[in-house]
């Protein structure tokens, strides 16, 4: 009776998530009403509590969106996207491919997906309708790359992982960097021959108003600014230069200082971009993994994770389609991988060695999928930004980049796992 009611309460949970409801207070609610229903009520403050100090996450997660909001103040994400823009124009044939993988790359260091949508595709989209291109496919081009923040020391599941697998987040990172790179090529190919094969490569005009502003000149080492702390962790990480070897919220703070001096910015207003965007960092990031582990206690009250757990080694066949295609699934109908991939990673991927691989594997997969749901979902915010830029459906950008998704996700779990 208890693992059915269990799974009722889940069930009413994903239901309300998918109708839009905030997911921390849907969460939150669950997994207080499953302690409480199993006589442990304490058992969901208790994690809460616990996870309101996770050191490790806080410090990534805070310090890189406190990073992002100062590349905003100083406009330096505006002069990458630009720089990389101004390039790509030149070579005509590189349009779709090119702006899928800059946007990947800029997603590493602007790692939301809803503002890197905005910012990439305010210039991309635009010039690539300029050029003829269909506008849903100049939008799928944008948002099939807004996976890059896998590659990201702030996106909330890398820290997850290393937390659970007792490695540094550097190494979470390393160790899916080609499914990741793997995964780029392939929506970035895919979306490029679907839009040779349906015809929508050039000869479209489009009556939106939208245009790029005039007169902008990029400077190049502005653009430098947004991707050098992940130089500087990559080359401390790596052994390239032992002296950069450091921790990522040293990497932040130093990459925001170095921007200071570079742009010559109000240093008062820059250190409030600073703090607001850690703020922020915690509320709408941090705040979804304190959710999470209040759910997964209410689980583990009543019984539900053991239950699962058992099921799962009985039919250890299935753990790997699971791990991949559980968070693919939930992102792709809820617009957002982020609670149903960190709920997976916190309930099932600890047991991982129980079935043959290893934590760090099966986080990351589990990462991966999520991600890649949210990437062709046609409710999450970034489809919606970059529909709304290039002024078409939500659903025809989603449609475009499907395909080659689905199998970004295949060959991510063909290398991981």
């Amino acid at each position: 009776m208890m693992l059915a009611l269990g799974c009722l309460i889940i069930i009413i949970a994903i239901y309300l998530m998918l109708k839009r409801y905030d997911s921390r207070l849907v969460l939150i609610g669950a997994g207080i009403l499953m302690a409480a229903l199993a006589g442990k009520p304490m058992a969901a403050l208790d994690a809460f509590a616990k996870e309101m100090v996770s050191a490790g996450l806080i410090t990534s997660v805070c310090s890189v969106m406190g990073f992002a909001l100062v590349m905003k103040y100083t406009t330096c994400d505006k002069h990458l996207i630009c720089l990389l823009a101004g390039i790509l124009k030149k070579a005509r044939p590189l349009l779709i491919p090119g702006t899928t993988l800059i946007t990947f790359i800029i997603n590493i260091a602007l790692p939301s997906a809803a503002g890197c949508s905005a910012a990439v595709g305010a210039i991309f989209i635009p010039i690539l309708m300029s050029s003829g291109i269909h506008p849903a496919m100049a939008a799928a081009a944008v948002k099939s790359g807004t996976f890059g923040s896998m590659l990201s020391p702030g996106l909330m599941h890398n820290g997850v992982i290393a937390k659970l697998a007792n490695v540094q987040i550097v190494d979470v990172i390393q160790n899916h960097m080609v499914a990741d790179i793997v995964a780029v090529i392939v929506t970035a190919t895919s979306v490029t021959v679907l839009a040779y094969i349906l015809k929508e490569n050039e000869g479209h005009e489009s009556d939106s108003n939208i245009t790029i502003e005039e007169g902008f000149k990029s400077n190049p080492l502005y653009a430098l600014m947004p991707i050098l702390p992940v130089i500087i962790l990559v080359l401390g990480a790596t052994g390239k230069v032992p002296a950069l070897k450091m921790d990522v919220p040293h990497a932040m703070v130093i990459g925001a200082i170095i921007a200071l001096l570079v742009t010559r910015c109000n240093p008062t207003e820059l250190t409030k971009s600073f703090f607001n965007g850690m703020g922020n960092g915690y509320g709408e990031i941090i705040g979804i993994i304190i959710s999470v582990g209040v759910f997964v206690s209410g689980m583990k009250a009543m019984g539900l994770v053991a239950a699962f757990l058992k099921a799962m080694v009985s039919s250890e066949g299935v753990i790997k389609i699971a791990a991949a295609f559980g968070p693919f699934l939930l992102g792709m109908i809820s617009g957002s991988g982020d609670a149903a991939t960190v709920a997976f990673n916190e309930s099932i991927t600890p047991h991982a060695a129980q079935f043959g691989i290893s934590i760090v594997d099966m986080g990351s997969i589990a990462a991966l999928g999520g991600t890649l749901g949210r990437t062709m979902s046609p409710i999450a915010g970034a489809t919606i930004i970059c529909a709304g830029i290039a002024g078409c459906n939500p659903i025809e950008v989603a449609k475009r980049n499907a395909l080659g998704v689905t199998i970004a996700l295949i060959a991510g779990m063909m290398i991981l796992l």
